[in-house]
């Protein structure tokens, strides 16, 4: 079993019209064995961005806090809040310094930028970017997940649409893979406000 697969995640960011939501699982197991069943994936960096962090969960909580810690730096230094792709960029910067004992994390970032355009993009664990104009995911879950993804997603969806589909595309993920599951979280962002929502599952 891969260092990645060691706690389990489910992670999804999906853009809509002006907004994006981002998705995770709520279960924390150590490989079969699940630990607890509201564990946070998904943090919050200011108002309009999130990063969710799959992979390994103690490694999840240390990367968090050097972004907080990085972020509020940059709000004394520069007196606003980061750009979504200046937040990515320093993610990527931050992971690849630690290329030879790498945090075991996977992140996905989600935000609105200028003009409130949704960002979305995600990385390996040295950094790598990948930017997407529909959705990215990654974790245990992430085969099934792109394939649920694949078929759901369409542009330009408003809010409540977009929390429907990307609700159905997590739990129906969830269910096609053991590690991962056991409730859902799901964040949707627009412009003038943030929903949370939990999701209810199959809880085996």
């Amino acid at each position: 079993m891969s260092i990645f697969e060691y706690n389990g995640s489910a992670l999804v960011a999906m853009v809509g019209k002006n907004c994006f939501a981002i998705a995770s699982d709520r279960r924390l197991g150590v490989q079969l064995q699940t630990i607890a069943t509201d564990f946070q994936r998904i943090y919050k960096i200011h108002g309009k961005l999130y990063i969710g962090l799959s992979g390994l969960a103690t490694d999840s909580q240390t990367l968090y806090q050097r972004l907080v810690f990085r972020h509020k730096l940059y709000q004394l230094r520069e007196e606003r809040d980061m750009k979504p792709e200046t937040f990515a960029s320093l993610v990527s910067a931050i992971l690849y310094e630690k290329r030879f004992g790498p945090y075991f994390c996977q992140p996905v970032i989600a935000g609105l930028g200028d003009d409130d355009k949704p960002f979305i993009c995600t990385m390996d664990s040295i950094g790598a970017k990948e930017l997407a104009k529909d959705f990215v995911v990654a974790g245990t879950a992430s085969e099934s997940l792109y394939g649920a993804c694949e078929s759901m997603y369409k542009p330009d969806m408003e809010p409540e649409e977009l929390f429907e589909t990307i609700s159905q595309a997590l739990l129906s993920s969830v269910d096609r893979d053991c590690l991962s599951g056991w409730g859902g979280h799901v964040f949707v962002v627009t412009p003038t406000e943030v929903k949370e929502r939990t999701l209810k599952t199959r809880m085996d």
